[in-house]
């Protein structure tokens, strides 16, 4: 019978990787300062010492040869675990990810898999300035053959991330920085967690909250607030961004009558947007009594200056006044 464990999102992400590794050889870490440094965040931690250099395998500081031997690798029948230390440095190995990893499969009419994981520390709120606090998975979306997944909560980090490394599909998994310290309970015995599949963190009937990543703790926070006002809001942690849990987002829709949507992505061209679609495009659009509102970061890079990075984003304030409106 297994144990549920309050341990960090970071301990939940490394549990995922080592359990991965001890269960099939071919399962291997790469990246940059992952083994004696234990990863720029800590993620690594002691993972060197169990394994060997052979399977975590320290990489220089170029991302395109790195991630193109990811990809190599996959093809080739091993399972790598690619970690870039921010998820701004995607852009250096665009070509390696969008126009090898992604398309192989097709191009070669499915006699190629390319089982890969690409984790990498996502978005703001630690004053890394411009180039190291980015959310870019609306990039990354755009692409067939990548799947996004983007978890919230250590229980989610770690069943997500076996289902990734078990997946044959190149998977981009997003780590958001702010999550590493948040704790919460796991349990002790092996578990996945399906692609596609939203999770409503909170039931609610008066309007419905969709979100990702650490917004999700931050609409729960709004949630909680407004109850004390006799406002039930819904939260549903969408998870994976692809695939996506439609069914879940338009059930939601029909339930609550309202709709906004919350990522810690640029809002203008992000992912909300296409959210927003897949309900006005659905039967759920007849059962709208108002607008559908989105609340993103404001279309500028993120200052490096702590008061204005928080001003960037979404905020408490901006999430509560948004549900506000639509009531």
């Amino acid at each position: 019978m297994s144990e549920m464990r309050k341990i960090s999102y970071r301990d939940a992400v490394r549990e995922a990787m080592v359990e991965e590794m001890r269960r099939d050889e071919k399962v291997f870490l790469m990246g940059e300062d992952i083994g004696v440094y234990d990863g720029a965040f800590g993620v690594s931690k002691g993972m060197i010492a169990e394994f060997g250099p052979e399977r975590v395998r320290e990489t220089p500081i170029s991302e395109q040869a790195f991630v193109g031997a990811g990809v190599g690798a996959a093809i080739t029948g091993m399972r790598p675990i690619v970690e870039l230390m921010f998820s701004d440095f995607m852009t250096v190995c665009y070509d390696q990810i969008i126009n090898q990893a992604a398309k192989m499969h097709f191009m070669f009419a499915g006699k190629v898999s390319v089982p890969m994981v690409i984790r990498t520390a996502a978005g703001g709120g630690t004053g890394a300035a411009a180039q190291h606090s980015q959310s870019l998975e609306q990039m990354y979306l755009h692409v067939p053959g990548l799947k996004v997944v983007v978890p919230s909560t250590p229980y989610d980090a770690k069943g997500l991330l076996k289902q990734a490394i078990r997946d044959n599909n190149p998977v981009i998994f997003l780590e958001q920085k702010k999550l590493y310290n948040v704790k919460g309970m796991v349990p002790d015995e092996d578990y996945t967690i399906p692609f596609g599949v939203a999770d409503v963190k909170r039931e609610g009937t008066d309007v419905s909250i969709f979100t990702y990543g650490r917004m999700v703790q931050m609409s729960l926070d709004v949630a909680e607030k407004l109850a004390e006002e006799g406002i039930n809001v819904e939260v549903v942690d969408l998870r994976t961004l692809s695939p996506l849990d439609t069914n879940t987002i338009i059930e939601s829709v029909k339930k609550t009558h309202k709709a906004v949507i919350v990522h810690e992505s640029v809002q203008f061209g992000g992912f909300g947007g296409e959210v927003a679609a897949q309900i006005t495009d659905s039967e759920a659009f007849y059962y709208l009594d108002a607008p559908i509102k989105r609340v993103g970061a404001l279309y500028c890079p993120v200052p490096f200056n702590p008061t204005l990075e928080a001003e960037t984003f979404p905020t408490p304030a901006k999430i509560e006044a948004a549900v506000r409106d639509v009531l």
